[in-house]
């Protein structure tokens, strides 16, 4: 298995940072550049507001994601109606694929809330928001709907490991509701809370997938994130090494945001323990 990984995942990654010091285009014969095609990232327009998009994007559908997950997963622990309906509504996108509820979703804002729009008299939703400036908040929708589903499934896996001894000495102290959340059902599911903000952060900063299914990084290039602008122009443009140096610089920022992530949310624990 080692071998494997090594062979289709650690010598194509040292290959791309070979190729981001040259100018090789993905074709033909190149040459080496040093740190030319880094230096012109930091004065690259279209990179610049890729990487604006890609931040903005991200930082809302985490904390979106994580609040309607923990929301839910609170809902779920608990003893009401229709749980079992509610757990199919949000592992279902879990199971469709990302692809697959772009595509859904890509119809269903082009077609059906248009005409729902229209029927209503409500302008805001009589067109397809994919084709607006606002196409930002259509993705965000999306990869929140399927974000959910696995972000749920940690936080429900926290909430079942609470001893129910805590909340029976925690009501005979007369805690009881938000009280009871924010003083002990939260702090104990600070390790649920770090795992689902650093994995949450990692995938939508790389996010690509909705974005290809649902406005192919448009209109324009409003909602082109990093990762299809990497796509499109290193593989389409003929810019293979500059945006392999692309490519290097976003996989550096990723992982020094989860290892920031993980220090901030690790002393946190350690304070609520």
């Amino acid at each position: 298995m080692g071998i494997l990984f090594f062979l289709f995942h650690t010598i194509p990654f040292l290959r791309g940072v070979f190729y981001s010091f040259t100018d090789w285009r993905g074709y033909g014969e190149w040459n080496f550049v040093g740190l030319r095609n880094y230096a012109h990232l930091f004065t690259d327009k279209d990179i610049v507001n890729a990487y604006r998009f890609t931040i903005q994007f991200s930082v809302i559908t985490t904390i979106l994601v994580n609040i309607i997950s923990l929301v839910l997963a609170c809902a779920l622990n608990a003893k009401i109606k229709f749980k079992n309906t509610i757990k199919a509504f949000y592992f279902l996108p879990y199971m469709l694929g990302t692809l697959i509820v772009g595509f859904i979703f890509n119809y269903i804002f082009a077609n059906l809330v248009p005409g729902a729009g229209k029927a209503l008299g409500i302008k805001a939703l009589s067109v397809n928001i994919l084709g607006t400036n606002q196409a930002m908040w259509g993705i965000i929708v999306v990869s929140v709907w399927i974000g959910c589903a696995f972000n749920t499934l940690i936080y429900l896996a926290g909430l079942q490991s609470i001893d129910t001894d805590v909340y029976e000495a925690a009501s005979l102290d007369g805690a009881a509701g938000i009280k009871r959340f924010m003083k002990i059902t939260f702090p104990l599911l600070a390790p649920s809370f770090t795992i689902n903000m650093v994995l949450s952060a990692r995938n939508y900063l790389m996010v690509y997938d909705q974005i290809m299914a649902m406005t192919n990084g448009g209109p324009g290039s409003t909602t082109t994130s990093i990762a299809v602008l990497i796509y499109k122009k290193g593989f389409g443009g003929g810019q293979f090494a500059y945006q392999s140096a692309n490519a290097v610089v976003l996989f550096i920022i990723v992982v020094l945001i989860a290892f920031f992530q993980l220090k901030f949310l690790e002393k946190r624990e350690d304070k609520l323990r």
